[in-house]
């Protein structure tokens, strides 16, 4: 059962961070927020996204919190993982 849960949170971190990419990458390109891709990552990334922004200042025009979010959640997929070989 651990290992199922641990998969599943491995899987969940790396589909997540694979949207928070996918929607920094496209904040370079003149793109709506009416377009359906748009709405669609930011309404996948935005649960992580607006709370790290309430503590993570950006660095004059550099927003950071993509970055760290991605960080954030490859460091819980990590502990997930080590947790079921652990025991």
């Amino acid at each position: 059962m651990a290992l199922y849960l641990a998969t599943f949170i491995s899987l969940f971190a790396q589909i997540l961070s694979l949207a928070i990419f996918a929607r920094a990458i496209l904040s370079w390109f003149p793109i709506g927020r009416d377009n359906p891709l748009t709405m669609l990552l930011v309404q996948i990334t935005d649960p992580i996204l607006i709370p790290l922004r309430r503590v993570i200042p950006p660095l004059g025009m550099f927003d950071l919190t993509p970055m760290i979010a991605i960080i954030l959640l490859s460091v819980v997929s990590r502990m997930a993982q080590s947790l079921v070989y652990s025991l």
